[in-house]
């Protein structure tokens, strides 16, 4: 699992990263991670990926909340 016992997980910045691809995890993914359902993967211009977990020991998929520009709030769909 990627997120489990990972020294170095705190120590990336986003900094200056592009947005290349949004979409859903892939079943691959998700046999990695361990989990049964899958979230959203932001995928950077360097090939680093984002996704949500439900904690911080990534004990299953997490969803993305957001907020526009006009104050509405949106969630992100796997």
């Amino acid at each position: 699992m990627l997120m489990k016992n990972n020294p170095q997980r705190d120590r990336y910045s986003l900094v200056g990263k592009k947005i290349v691809d949004v979409r859903p995890m892939s079943y691959e993914e998700m046999q990695e991670e361990g989990w049964d359902t899958p979230t959203t993967v932001i995928v950077l211009d360097d090939g680093c990926k984002l996704f949500a977990s439900r904690d911080e020991e990534g004990n299953g998929a997490g969803r993305l909340f957001g907020i526009r520009p006009d104050g509405k709030s949106f969630l992100m769909l796997a």
